[in-house]
């Protein structure tokens, strides 16, 4: 069994603040996207501070626990330790602000550890990472040193996994207010994904 990650830690202040994953985009929230192309797998969300701002969506909110304020990996690890509550073999994490990904993305990154890339450009957060590495990623945290995703990542072996970028990048993100407009170039009034 795959579980997924919704990774919403960020403070976004590039956008003015604010949970990037509740602005609107086709008549919806980016994260009602995401959680559309994830479906049918079980959903967590990563995100500090009050859990009731998605209470909406009926999902559990994972806090970064004891690493907080550590970087996205602290929130990877409370969702491995979920997954591995779960008996899941692996974890799929997807960025909060990627609206634009694909169903069936763990399935194409299968199997871990693997990333996502287009253009030859690794997505490290757009990941499949195995359960088990979550013993190594409590001992990385633990140590002093840096906390970038790609070094831990390397640590395990992860591989890229190329996809092609069509008219729109699947794995797009949403980091200013003129990202937000180009991205919704890409997206229908309906929510569905529009023409070139």
């Amino acid at each position: 069994m795959i579980a997924a990650l919704i990774l919403a830690g960020g403070q976004a202040r590039r956008m003015g603040g604010g949970d990037k994953t509740l602005l609107p985009l086709g008549g919806q929230p980016l994260l009602a996207h995401i959680l559309n192309a994830l479906h049918p797998l079980p959903v967590a969300i990563s995100a500090n501070g009050d859990p009731a701002r998605f209470a909406v969506f009926g999902l559990l909110v994972l806090p970064d626990g004891p690493f907080q304020d550590q970087g996205p990996l602290a929130g990877v690890l409370a969702g491995l330790d979920w997954a591995a509550a779960l008996g899941a073999q692996a974890l799929l994490t997807v960025p909060g602000d990627t609206p634009l990904i694909q169903p069936g993305l763990a399935q194409a990154l299968s199997p871990p550890p693997a990333c996502a890339a287009t253009h030859q450009q690794g997505h490290h957060l757009i990941a499949l990472w195995p359960v088990g590495c979550r013993f190594a990623l409590r001992a990385f945290l633990s140590t002093p040193g840096s906390r970038h995703v790609m070094r831990f990542s390397a640590s395990i072996g992860m591989r890229m996994v190329d996809f092609k970028a069509g008219t729109w990048d699947p794995f797009a993100n949403v980091n200013t207010p003129e990202d937000l407009a180009r991205i919704r170039g890409a997206v229908g009034d309906d929510g569905t994904e529009g023409a070139a």
